[in-house]
């Protein structure tokens, strides 16, 4: 694995991780779902490393994130930066709602965070009509208007049959003004159960999403900024199906083979 340690440490473009040891490097990936909004240890992530994969999982007495302020909502996350400002501010990516403060302050980690490249990741899904698994990169805020989101695979258990899966990909500006959003879901025929590769290639004049070499969207206008990865599976407690054991039974999860970068 090679990884970078600054924002401007050009291994950021030859970054790959393929899992090969026994646990994360820490100092690349945070096991935890933007834990500023709520703490590193309530937003944990369920994982493990083994077989050269990252496993995310969330099992049944795993709990809510942030039950107070948020919907019904269950996830298993690493992501490769963070940024925050002081507890009781509003510096932070992605706040879960409007007006959102800071309860833990995060030191600042640019584990990997890239600006262009091809960028890639082999994974597989264990999805229900409750659950979600995605791969997005987001701006780390250090300023406010770097927010925007790369959307390179979202997939909503709902959404797949026997011919495949709706997978989700585009650009969401937030509070971006140079940006619009750009954002669909084709369907895929693919297996998401089994390893596909999804991916994006990322340039100052746009980007193209592909899954297994095939594109399926081009948008035009993209962040110009360096952006972290968030890997994710989720599960929506409210989406459960009463009196199906199966469903409940079951436990979502993302296994990641490899991410990083093919072309800087």
């Amino acid at each position: 694995m090679t990884a970078g340690r600054t924002q401007d440490d050009p291994a950021h473009q030859g970054f790959v991780d393929d899992f090969a040891g026994s646990d994360l490097d820490l100092s690349v990936w945070v096991p935890a779902y933007l834990p500023q909004w709520s703490s590193r240890a309530a937003s944990a992530a369920t994982y493990a490393v083994h077989d050269s994969c990252l496993h995310l999982i969330i099992p049944a007495e795993q709990g809510l994130w942030c039950p107070d302020d948020h919907d019904p909502l269950r996830v298993s996350a690493v992501q490769s930066g963070v940024f925050s400002g002081p507890v009781g501010s509003r510096v932070g990516q992605q706040p879960l709602r409007e007006g959102a403060v800071v309860r833990e302050a995060q030191p600042a980690l640019w584990g990997w965070t890239p600006r262009f490249g091809r960028l890639e990741m082999r994974a597989r899904m264990e999805l229900t009509s409750r659950s979600m698994a995605a791969w997005w990169l987001v701006g780390l805020e250090d300023r406010p208007d770097r927010c925007g989101e790369l959307c390179v695979a979202e997939v909503f258990g709902e959404s797949v049959t026997d011919a495949g899966a709706a997978v989700g990909m585009g650009v969401h500006p937030f509070r971006d003004p140079r940006l619009v959003d750009d954002f669909a879901a084709p369907r895929v025929p693919v297996d998401v159960s089994e390893f596909h590769t999804y991916s994006v290639d990322w340039t100052p004049d746009g980007a193209s999403f592909a899954v297994d070499g095939t594109v399926f969207r081009t948008v035009d206008v993209v962040p110009d900024y360096p952006m972290q990865s968030m890997v994710a599976v989720f599960d929506f407690p409210d989406r459960a199906v009463p009196g199906d054991r199966e469903q409940a039974a079951h436990v979502p999860a993302l296994v990641v083979d490899r991410i990083g970068v093919v072309r800087g």
